[in-house]
């Protein structure tokens, strides 16, 4: 006869082991969608920012190394702890010939008061669609997921990142660029 105790250990190993096989995603995958495959060209795209000439696309930043973050809404705790991380180090980007940007489903009118409200003076873009999200595996439903992607000059995609953590993710994308730039 079983014990008691003998079931319940039984039932909570077979639960952890289904939770982890229903949680199980390849690599190429994240919540989000598929994601674009490192060391190949990244997607292209143009989008609406509050900054510039009204539009932003990928290419006009050959040259340069590109930090492309998206996040899920301009104003909410996280997404404005990650911007100012970025805006914060940003000097130090630059000087690693880097350029950041941004970008949520929110719209141009809402990221042109995100960035006067916190002092941003990178693009945000606008993915109203979520068109460039999904390309980039980082749309759920209405909202960007938190990635970033690290695209070197050539525009080809060298760092995803998909566990992110708003606080410190800006420290940990300039310590990978940092290796990126110096291989």
């Amino acid at each position: 006869m079983i014990s008691r105790r003998h079931f319940i250990s039984v039932l909570c190993a077979s639960c952890f082991t289904i939770i982890s096989w229903l949680n199980f995603v390849p690599t190429a995958n994240a919540m989000g969608g598929k994601l674009p495959t490192v060391n190949q060209l990244a997607p292209e795209f143009t989008l609406p920012t509050n900054t510039g000439d009204g539009s932003i696309s990928l290419t006009d930043f050959r040259g340069k190394w590109v930090v492309l973050y998206f996040y899920p809404k301009d104003f909410t705790s996280g997404c404005t702890i990650e911007a100012r991380r970025f805006q914060q180090d940003l000097p130090k980007y630059i000087e690693k010939n880097t350029q950041i940007i941004g970008v949520s489903a929110d719209d141009v009118d809402s990221h042109a008061e995100f960035c006067d409200s916190e002092g941003l003076k990178f693009p945000l873009l606008a993915d109203t669609k979520g068109e460039v999200s999904k390309t980039y595996g980082s749309w759920m439903s209405f909202i960007s997921v938190r990635h970033s992607f690290i695209i070197d000059p050539q525009g080809v995609l060298r760092e995803t990142f998909v566990k992110v953590n708003p606080s410190i993710h800006s420290q940990d994308v300039l310590a990978r660029l940092e290796k990126l730039q110096a291989a």
